[in-house]
């Protein structure tokens, strides 16, 4: 099959995040199947229908390179597609349809090219990994990076294909998010200083977060490879209240922070923790000894440190030409791969900007290029 034509097979798979990627799965699995591979599922360890795939192609040894891809993507409700999101579609110099760019296009090249994989004697062994649940906070790809030198041989290299133009990302802010609740006292809104208002309280800590994100901006720490070059914080939800004629007994901020690499959550945690202790919670416990105020962990995704001369960066300027590089904001699971000791860099056709969007596309060169560039990696296997 051609790469479009399996990339029109990935798209007319529904995979949005919150729902079953199983379907999408087993088709990869069935393909692959089909060319003598026998891929390995992962399945989601909490019951959910999720899974994994691993495949491998060349030598049974360790000291591969991994292939990386992430099979879920963001939902499209609400956004003005001028076309079916799940029917890929020409347009001409692109390819329309969620996921296009990210990121089904980087998968559908791989599978693409597994025939010439196989007819290649690779010395260096090639193995894709496939995850769910990469949108939502890299939730999937721990369970399968667990099983790297277990159950599978351990690579050295990782190349996450997340859209970058194939040019090559080497660093990426770590992405952490929490949820801040906020326990008052319920009564008859006519009274409001019967109780203690959630809602009122939690625009103070909203505030405070503020305050403490000026400080990030203003104080750093800095990295200019970054846009913004600094640590940021964002209030994402807000959910609390259960009428308009009810003082608000439960009111919850939903905040994310994302780091430069070397600057950890601890530096906003501990700053609200402070103020919290402090000044607010001795505030509402006044009026309502049992007022709380709770910060849980939602989701950590740890950022890209850049391997100066590392493995993969080594590999992918030797593949590429290229001498730049560039630090990204968002966050991948190329950190969830060096954290378990394998040298990882991103790289992959297609363009962030465009990932999504509503009429996500990825452009037809950009696909050629990439298989280019796979085409590459499987002459330096070969040889290496």
């Amino acid at each position: 099959m051609r790469a479009e034509e399996i990339l029109a097979k990935l798209i007319a798979f529904d995979s949005v995040s919150s729902r079953s990627n199983l379907s999408v799965i087993d088709w990869i699995a069935d393909y692959l199947s089909g060319q003598g591979i026998q891929a390995e599922i992962v399945k989601a360890p909490d019951g959910q229908p999720k899974a994994n795939l691993w495949a491998s192609i060349g030598p049974d040894r360790d000291g591969g390179i991994v292939l990386s891809g992430h099979t879920d993507v963001v939902p499209v409700e609400g956004q003005p597609w001028s076309s079916d999101p799940f029917v890929l579609r020409d347009g001409g110099d692109r390819w329309f349809g969620r996921g296009t760019s990210d990121m089904k296009g980087f998968i559908a090249l791989c599978l693409a090219l597994v025939p010439e994989m196989k007819r290649r004697a690779l010395k260096t062994p090639l193995h894709f990994a496939f995850s769910y649940d990469e949108e939502i906070g890299c939730l999937g790809a721990p369970n399968l990076i667990a099983e790297i030198g277990k159950r599978f041989k351990k690579p050295r290299i990782a190349i996450i294909g997340e859209p970058t133009e194939l040019k090559l990302g080497t660093r990426h802010k770590g992405c952490y998010s929490f949820t801040t609740t906020i326990t008052g006292k319920d009564g008859h809104s006519s009274q409001p200083e019967r109780g203690l208002n959630a809602i009122l309280a939690a625009a103070e800590v909203a505030t405070e977060l503020g305050r403490i994100y000026d400080r990030l901006r203003h104080d750093g720490p800095f990295d200019k490879s970054f846009d913004p070059p600094h640590s940021t914080i964002n209030l994402g939800r807000i959910n609390g209240g259960t009428a308009v004629n009810i003082i608000a007994r439960s009111c919850s901020i939903e905040w994310d922070f994302r780091g430069v690499p070397g600057a950890r959550p601890a530096i906003v945690l501990d700053a609200l923790r402070r103020f919290v202790d402090q000044d607010l919670l001795p505030r509402l416990r006044a009026v309502a000894p049992e007022a709380s105020i709770v910060t849980t962990d939602r989701v950590a995704v740890p950022p890209l440190v850049e391997e100066h001369d590392g493995a993969a960066e080594t590999l992918m300027r030797l593949l590429t030409g290229q001498n730049d590089s560039f630090g990204m904001s968002f966050a991948t699971e190329a950190g969830q791969f060096q954290s378990a000791g394998l040298s990882a860099i991103v790289c992959g056709p297609g363009s962030i900007r465009e990932a999504h969007q509503p009429d996500e596309f990825i452009l037809k060169e950009q696909l050629a290029a990439g298989a280019a560039l796979l085409r590459r990696v499987i002459d330096w296997a070969e040889q290496n």
